[in-house]
This record gives structure tokens, C-alpha cells and sequence, in this order.
């Protein structure tokens, strides 16, 4: 995959060494589903590169995506160089083409092999309403496809011999050749529908240029066509290459005792995750330039959306790498698509428009992270402008849109936790270590820049959280714990209930299983979150909690491959193929996450251990192109469906948050811990549960009883004053619920803490801007604190 560093609106991704997606005029937009190669020789020899010739993908050099993709048939060697005009929207492509055939396959007079490019549009998100037809520009033979306001151009250099479009399945180049074994068809265009478009170029000396682009209009798609087939093609990649070089000089370069392999990886990564960037709206970077099982499902959104946490972790990947001005781009574009409330929505278009609207509270937490995270690498800069870096970054953190945007998101927070209404895998609602963790520090971090009363509540709501974590999410005696010799372990996801008295086990639904399995005891469902809790400096990674729930996951989780271990997100996990390789289609089987292999590999650095093996482990679970995919085949090789155990599955290919991950792990390994820890949560709990001071009563959280010695905190989103008595009513008190200045007001009764084991507390609430009572009373009762 690659884009211009310059000035071009163009995206392109590559598979089986063919153009797939390309996308324009922002990084959201695809506009064709692929662009390929037929070579033939017009006398009954024909193949189609992507399936007949075995391919090898790279880039020109670690760190620069200009892709070369030489296809290996023996009757011929074609050679595809493929990058972006930096000056116009268009993706160039040099073709050579080598003929193979020894004297005695050539017909007599010998037939030439030819080449024949094989576009299919998908202009508009779709194929089904496109138009396709075969005509000139300025004299030089073309071809056009729009779907208003998008079009597009092909056209080569040679020029175009012949030329046709067709509908797909019926009337289109493939189709021809099938049926007639050389180009037959010579179709001028198409009505609406799901339209292919093919063209017969004769090689110069065995060479040709191919340039597809863009534009609002089919004459401006073929202008940029024109103008870029006019130059050179050794020119634009030269460009385009040294442009991209202009970027690796910004990235921290790996270690050295890091090695070639993984060190390619690491800068191979670096420059995934800048394509993955929209030009339109800088900072915006989308979770992949793919659609999972793409050639098998029709989704609008692929994962060419953004998602705010998966933003945030490739651009703590980016401070990371020392890209410190990309960073800040997308902390600018954070803080412009904050909705009013202070979260972000599930995820959503480029421009900020959501596309799926579900609220995740990690998402909410991971921007007040990127902040903290930008703020401890300020004082570097490329080139050694350290002064320039620092004023900028100075400005940045002090400004007062970012002031409201820590604020707005503290604030949302505070208000909605601590249950989240969907997890990291946008799938439960509930209290989850992988949430809870983040969300944690980022309330840590925040206080760092708000003023009283918020600071000083927002540490007292982390503590709080932090204390609660077990009691909320960690499963003891169940016949699991007891299976595997241990006293309890995390679970994945616990309900929102547990805040109501609910147990740790009860059912939690789950998503992606078949009719009648959706509901499964919390208990009974075992995820690597946990990790989550080392990584942000909550607890150590000898803590007995950890390491219980560690044995558990890794008997459940983990599978080995012949490129490593790897990890599922959790047992009984539905997103992935079926059993017998066929895509996800609702349903499925998990597999293994590289992702997760990298936060494993932060845990073990964490602990003291060589987090190297994790690294070469996420290497070999790539492609070979050097592309880390979101799942991993690890079961027996199903050579029919192209799936080999420990080799990319049919999932999103490349995912920018295991890229991240990849690159972070790497400058983790040089730091010597986790290098996006928060050092302010660091700082205040040294992986150690703080000791808990308070029991927290809200209207989303109703608890029925706290543990004797604690105070007990009424958490209210409005003014209140809280009427409330130890004694049965006999007696009462009066306590004013206090601002916090994040949109809740809080009401510690007195005395509370010194009140025994069998004891009550009753309340009830008077709202003087309704001038009203709540009209019920509630009880939490005092129970023993062991």
C-alpha cells in the first residue's frame, strides 16, 4: 500500500501483486475494487497474473512504499512498479513484461505477448450504479467510469490498441477470455450497473506505462492522465521515493542490535501508519485501507473509518517513532471531532460524521492519554530544533481548546463510568479491565491539567475505580480457577449489574455466536484485558491476581504456530472463519490476534523478560510483504482457500493498530518499559492498589451494600441535597451535595466510615433546581470488610 508525501489525494493498497482498493479523494473513499493484468498473446494463450503466477510483493526499501510486485509464470516474468503521482491523483504503474516461451511454444509467425489491464470500479462505495465506456482524450483512447460526483480515467503509454467495457459476470474482459481464449470483445458502454473496463496495450520494447486517476468529472480524470503519461515514469517514482525519504528522516531509527528482518518491520510499520493518514483532514488515520473478507462481504464502512482509540494507539506509535508534528495533528483533530458531550463516537467518516454510534469509555480516555504521552516527548524535535518543537508543543498543551477538551472528556468520564456500553472489541457492555485501565489513567492524567475542584476529584475517582477493579471483574472458586489450580482470574467482560450486587459471574451476551449461545456466564469467559492492567501501571505483573489469571488465559488462549505463539481475544470468541476456512459471515471462530502477541510482549518486558521473541513472533505473522493482518490462520492449512496455520487470514490486512503495537514494542524494548505507560498513573500507584477510602452510591450504580470502614459517597449529575439517616429514620442529617466541576456533584455523609458491620444507611434525594424530592428511598447496607 502506499500514497504521495506530497500533494496527491490518492491511496492505494496492493494484493496477490495487483491493485485492490484505491481510495479518493479522502483516505475513507474507495473507488475501485482492483485493478489487474491479463497477458496474453491474441492466439489462444492467456493468463491472469493474480491467479496464474506466483507473486513476491515488497517495498523498493524498508520504509518507503513504492511497491514492486514481480509475477513469476513460465511462459513470462511481468514486473509491476506502482506508486502515487505526487502532483496529480493518479497511481502510475510501470509494466514489464518478459517473455518466457522457448522457440518451440511461439506459433509460426511468432504471437507477442500482450498485456491487458482489468479494471473493475467500484466508484461510490459501490459497483451496482456505476457507468463504463471506451472513448478518447484529446485523440489519446481511454478509459472512463462515473458515479456521480466521482469518475475515473485509464490510460497507458503505448497508447491503447483496443479498448472495452462490459457488466461484470456477463459482458467483461475476463469473461472474454474465458469464452474465447483472446480479446474478442471490443464493447463501447454500459448503462448503470456493476461495470469492468479492459484495454489491450502493445509493449514498447516490452515496457509499458499504465496510469489510472481521478476526478469530479470524467475530463478532469483523463486531464491528470494525460499530464502524467506526458513525463517520464522514472521520474515520478524517483520523486515520489525521495519525498517519502523526507518522513524516515523524522522516525527515530530502530536499534541496531535489532537486526535487518525486524528492523524492516519497524520501518515498513512507521510508513503504514503514515499512508493511513487522510490529507484532506489532517490527522485523521483511518484502522486499515481494507474491508475483512472483503471478497465475500459488502460493507460500506470496511475499517476505513476512524476509530478513536485505534487513532490514538498508532499515534502514540508515531510519538513513539519521533513523527512528533503528525502526532499533533491528530490531537488537533481529536479535539475538533469531540462531540459536546466529551466522547467520541464508536467511530465515524474522516469529516467527523459517525457512522456507527455506540460509545466505548476507553475512547473517551485514550486522547487525554496522547496528550500525557506528547507532553513527556516534547522536548524532542527532528533535526535538532528542539526549540521550535518545545514553543509549538508548549502552545499546543496550554491552549484552551485542548483545556476543554481534557475537561468535556474527564467530564463524560465521570459521568458515564465506570461500565462502559461497548468494550475495546465493540462487543459487551460492562466493566472490563481493558477499559477500566485507561480510563484510570487518563482521569490521573487529566487532573494534571485541570484546576480544583476537578483535579483533586478526578484523582479521588481514579483511586476509587482503581481500588474496585477486583471487586468488579476478578472470578473466584469457579470450576475454571479450580481446573487450573488457581484461586480466581480477570474475566473478560463482568455486567453492568455487578454495581447493582450482581455476582461476577452473571451472563453477559456475546456477539457473533449462533442463535441460542449469545448468553454465557461472565465466569466462564476468559480474555487477555487483564494485561491492560500492567501496561498502565496499575498493578505489577507479579501481582498474584495477574499471574492467576495469566495461567488460565494462556491454557485457553494461546496457540502455537509454526511463526509463534499466538493469542485470542478470548474463549468462544465468534469474529473470524468458520471451521472450514469459509469467511466470517456473522458468525465464526476467533483467531489469533499479532496484536495481541505485541501486548503480550509488553507484559513479559514488564516482568523482566526478553520481549525480543514476541517481536519476531509479529514478524512472521505477517505477510510477505511485510503487512500485519488483524487475525492469524492458526489451524491445520486449507491450501483451497489459500489459509496456512501461522499465515494472515481473510481479515483485515494491514491493521494500523498491530502496526503501532509493533513499533511501540520495539521502542519499548530500547526504554526498558511499556513506552506509552502513563507516567503520571505511574507515579501515583506504582502497580499497586491504592487503598480504598470511599463506597460510591450512583442512580446507574445503585449498590446495596459497603464494606465497614469506608465513606460512603453519593455521585449525583446534578445539585442535590441528600436526606439521609442511620437509625431507620429516627434520626437524620442533611448533606449538600458539593461541584466538582465535571457535571457531578458529590455527598459524603459523615460518619459513615465509623458505622459496624450489620449496620444501614437510608437516603433519599431533594433536586432544588426541579424544587422536587426523587419520591423513593434507598438503603446500602454495612457488611464486614474481609
Amino acid at each position: 500500500m502506499g500514497t504521495s508525501h506530497y500533494a496527491s489525494r490518492v491511496w492505494f493498497t496492493v494484493g496477490h501483486g495487483i491493485l485492490n482498493e484505491v481510495y479518493w479523494p479522502r483516505v475513507d473513499r474507495p473507488q475501485i475494487r482492483d485493478l489487474g493484468f491479463i497477458v496474453a498473446d491474441d492466439a489462444g494463450f492467456w493468463s491472469e497474473v493474480k491467479r496464474d503466477a506466483e507473486s513476491d510483493v515488497r517495498y523498493v526499501e524498508p520504509g518507503i512504499p513504492a511497491v514492486i510486485a514481480v509475477h513469476r509464470h513460465p511462459a513470462y516474468e511481468l514486473t509491476l512498479r506502482i506508486c502515487a503521482d505526487d502532483h496529480a491523483d493518479v497511481i502510475r504503474i510501470e509494466a514489464r513484461l518478459q517473455d518466457l516461451r522457448g522457440p518451440e511454444a511461439l506459433a509460426q509467425p511468432p504471437h507477442p505477448l500482450r498485456l491487458y489491464p482489468l479494471l473493475a470500479p467500484h466508484l461510490g462505495f459501490s459497483g451496482q450504479h456505476n457507468r463504463a465506456w471506451a472513448g478518447t482524450y484529446k485523440g489519446r483512447p481511454t478509459l472512463f467510469a462515473a458515479d456521480d460526483p466521482y469518475a475515473l480515467a485509464l490510460a497507458s503509454d503505448p497508447p491503447a490498441a483496443r479498448q472495452s467495457v462490459g457488466y461484470v459476470g456477463a459482458s467483461d474482459g475476463w469473461q472474454d477470455f474465458v469464452r474465447n481464449g483472446r480479446m474478442a470483445w471490443t464493447y463501447d458502454a454500459t448503462g448503470e450497473g456493476n461495470v469492468a473496463a479492459m484495454s489491450e496495450i502493445p509493449l514498447r520494447d516490452g515496457v509499458a506505462q499504465v496510469a489510472l486517476g481521478f476526478g469530479r468529472r470524467p475530463e478532469e480524470a483523463a486531464l491528470q492522465v494525460a499530464s502524467a503519461l506526458v513525463g517520464r515514469f522514472e521520474t515520478a517514482w524517483e520523486e515520489y521515493i525521495e519525498n517519502w525519504h523526507g518522513f524516515a528522516r523524522t522516525c527515530v531509527a530502530p536499534p541496531e542490535q535489532l537486526g535487518d528482518e525486524l528492523g524492516r518491520l519497524y520501518r515498513d510499520s512507521a510508513a503504514v501508519l503514515r499512508v493511513h493518514q487522510d490529507r484532506t483532514a489532517p490527522g485523521a488515520t483511518v484502522a486499515s485501507l481494507s474491508i475483512p473478507w472483503g471478497n465475500a462481504r459488502n460493507d460500506l464502512g470496511g475499517y476505513h473509518l476512524v476509530w478513536s482509540r485505534d487513532l490514538v494507539e498508532s499515534a502514540g506509535a508515531l510519538v513513539a517513532l519521533g513523527a512528533h508534528a503528525s502526532a499533533r495533528r491528530t490531537l488537533a483533530y481529536l479535539v475538533a471531532t469531540q462531540e459536546p458531550d466529551g466522547h467520541w463516537f464508536q467511530n465515524q467518516w474522516v469529516d467527523g460524521l459517525p457512522y456507527w454510534s455506540g460509545v466505548q469509555l476507553d475512547e473517551a480516555a485514550y486522547p487525554i492519554l496522547l496528550v500525557g504521552a506528547l507532553r513527556r516527548s516534547g522536548g524532542t524535535h527532528m533535526h535538532g530544533r528542539v526549540g521550535d518543537e518545545a514553543a509549538a508543543f508548549a502552545e499546543l498543551v496550554t491552549g484552551p481548546a485542548l483545556d476543554r477538551m481534557i475537561r468535556a472528556a474527564a467530564s463524560f468520564i465521570a459521568r458515564t463510568g465506570p461500565a462502559t456500553q461497548q468494550d475495546r472489541w465493540e462487543e459487551n457492555a460492562g466493566l472490563t479491565p481493558s477499559t477500566l485501565a485507561p480510563v484510570v489513567a487518563a482521569l490521573v492524567v487529566a487532573a494534571e491539567h485541570l484546576d480544583e475542584p476537578a483535579a483533586g476529584y478526578c484523582l479521588e475517582l481514579a483511586d476509587d475505580w482503581n481500588a474496585s477493579i477486583e471487586d468488579w471483574t476478578y472470578a473466584r472458586g469457579t470450576p475454571l480457577a479450580k481446573a487450573h489450580g488457581v484461586d480466581g482470574y480477570y474475566v473478560r467482560i463482568a455486567s453492568p449489574g455487578v454495581l447493582a450486587g450482581a455476582p461476577v459471574s452473571a451472563a453477559v451476551p456475546v456477539r457473533n455466536r449462533p442463535p441460542g449461545q449469545s448468553m454465557v456466564a461472565a465466569d466462564e469467559m476468559i480474555g487477555t484485558d487483564f494485561l491492560a492492567l500492567v501496561r498502565f501501571g496499575l498493578r505489577r505483573p507479579d501481582d498474584p491476581h495477574v499471574l492467576s489469571t495469566l495461567e488460565v488465559s494462556d491454557a485457553l488462549l494461546r496457540t502455537e504456530t509454526p511463526s509463534g505463539p499466538v493469542w485470542h481475544r478470548y474463549n468462544g470468541d465468534g469474529y473470524g472463519e468458520h471451521a472450514d476456512g469459509s469467511p466470517f459471515d456473522g458468525t465464526g471462530i476467533g483467531r489469533g490476534w499479532p496484536l495481541l502477541v505485541g501486548e503480550r510482549g509488553h507484559y513479559e518486558l514488564e516482568a523482566g523478560r526478553d520481549a525480543r521473541p514476541y517481536l519476531e513472533a509479529m514478524r512472521r505473522l505477517g505477510s510477505r510483504g511485510g503487512m500485519l493482518p488483524e487475525q492469524d490462520w492458526d489451524t491445520d492449512d486449507i491450501p483451497a482457500r489459500g489459509l496456512a496455520c501461522g499465515r494472515p487470514s481473510g481479515s483485515a490486512m494491514p491493521l494500523a493498530w498491530a502496526h503501532a503495537e509493533y513499533v511501540k514494542l520495539v521502542r519499548s524494548v530500547a526504554l526498558g518499559h511499556a513506552i506509552d505507560r502513563p507516567e503520571a498513573a505511574w507515579q501515583r500507584y506504582q502497580g499497586r492498589v491504592p487503598q480504598p477510602l470511599r463506597a460510591t452510591w450512583r442512580f446507574t450504580a445503585p449498590r446495596p451494600s459497603m464494606p465497614a470502614g469506608r465513606t460512603l459517597r453519593f455521585e449525583l449529575l446534578a445539585p442535590c441535597r441528600v436526606h439521609c439517616s442511620f437509625d431507620g429514620w429516627a434520626t437524620t442529617q442533611d448533606v449538600e451535595a458539593r461541584d466538582t466541576g465535571l457535571g457531578v456533584w458529590v455527598a459524603d455523609v459523615p460518619g459513615s466510615d465509623r458505622l459496624p458491620p450489620g449496620a444501614a444507611v437510608d437516603a433519599t434525594f431533594f433536586w432544588p433546581q426541579a424544587a422536587r424530592w426523587e419520591g423513593r428511598n434507598v438503603r446500602v447496607a454495612v457488611v464486614d470488610a474481609g
